[in-house]
């Protein structure tokens, strides 16, 4: 022990002593567990950098809101607390209603839709960051929402009077729509809120689902497919800026890679966790025709009133995603 403990010494003022190396440490909080597919992949992104970097920059990884809360890790990156976050896009929503649209139910229907909408919506985005002293790195996609529920759903007049989690504007106004009752409940406390009875029904990823073991506590999961929804990672631009050209360009080309690895692992993602949910005795269905047109109605009700508050920013991006 006392020689393994004399070599680390060594190795680390061996370390030192090169010219020109220089460790630097970032903290990157993000709000879910790390058995889920994004958080994977945040922490691939960050092996990535250390390895493209030559290990000048190390990025810690604290998932399921560990270190900062999820509405708290944008300000944290912002005010340079941390130095780079990862949130739900579609949190920022009461800030600037574009960035619900990637979330109202049923606009967009495939994997191939989502990436061209975010293709829509990424200048914008990075706009609004760059605004903030903020500098956007990538998306992180989620496997589409479904809709989970202690009891069956037939139709959406099933829904009345649950109990109905939401995180973000737009769950919160499908359970309005659906005669449900919306309470707050973030991802890092849905076990203790389905067990406590706080909440019994809840649209979310099939990947949420699984990293939350949701067959402890619900029995239904319905493929409707409402939206696809991602995470966002950014950096505080100062820091981003501090950092050495080689080292931010590591960077950078890390966060390509997360991208476009995050794309597979979503679509990967979804196919596993619908057997994940089953294999553990979820009932696993593509929901009824009625509950499916009703949701979609009530899709289409959401979209007219995003219309009318996005503005001319908002409305050209639906209009380029729609053409």
């Amino acid at each position: 022990m006392m020689m393994k403990t004399l070599l680390t010494a060594a190795c680390m003022t061996m370390a030192a002593a090169v010219p020109g190396f220089a460790q630097t440490s970032w903290q990157m909080p993000t709000p879910y567990p790390e058995s889920s597919a994004v958080t994977k992949n945040a922490m691939a992104f960050a092996d990535e950098v250390r390895e493209l970097t030559d290990g000048k920059l190390d990025i810690v990884v604290h998932p399921a809101a560990s270190l900062i809360k999820h509405g708290e890790i944008k300000n944290a990156v912002r005010s340079g607390q941390v130095e780079i976050g990862e949130i739900l896009m579609s949190t920022l929503s009461n800030e600037d209603p574009a960035y619900e649209l990637e979330s109202l139910p049923f606009l967009v229907g495939t994997f191939e839709d989502a990436q061209r909408m975010w293709e829509v919506t990424r200048d914008h985005t990075a706009e609004d960051m760059n605004r903030q002293r903020m500098t956007l790195l990538f998306a992180n996609p989620w496997s589409p929402q479904g809709l989970y529920s202690a009891a069956p759903v037939n139709s959406v007049s099933d829904m009345r009077g649950a109990r109905f989690r939401a995180y973000n504007y737009t769950t919160e106004r499908i359970a309005q729509l659906a005669g449900a009752v919306p309470t707050q409940v973030e991802a890092a406390d849905l076990a203790q809120a389905f067990s406590t009875g706080r909440v019994n029904m809840m649209v979310t990823s099939t990947a949420t689902g699984v990293s939350s073991a949701v067959w402890d506590f619900l029995n239904h999961f319905y493929d409707v497919r409402v939206s696809y929804s991602k995470d966002i990672v950014f950096a505080n631009t100062r820091a981003l800026e501090a950092l050495e050209p080689d080292v931010r360009e590591g960077l950078m080309e890390a966060a390509r890679r997360a991208e476009a690895r995050g794309w597979e692992m979503a679509q990967a993602d979804h196919g596993d966790g619908l057997k994940t949910l089953a294999d553990n005795g979820v009932e696993v269905g593509e929901g009824s025709e009625a509950l499916r047109a009703e949701l979609r109605e009530i899709g289409a009700t959401m979209v007219e009133e995003w219309k009318e508050r996005a503005g001319e920013a908002g409305a050209a991006m639906l209009a380029a995603y729609q053409n």
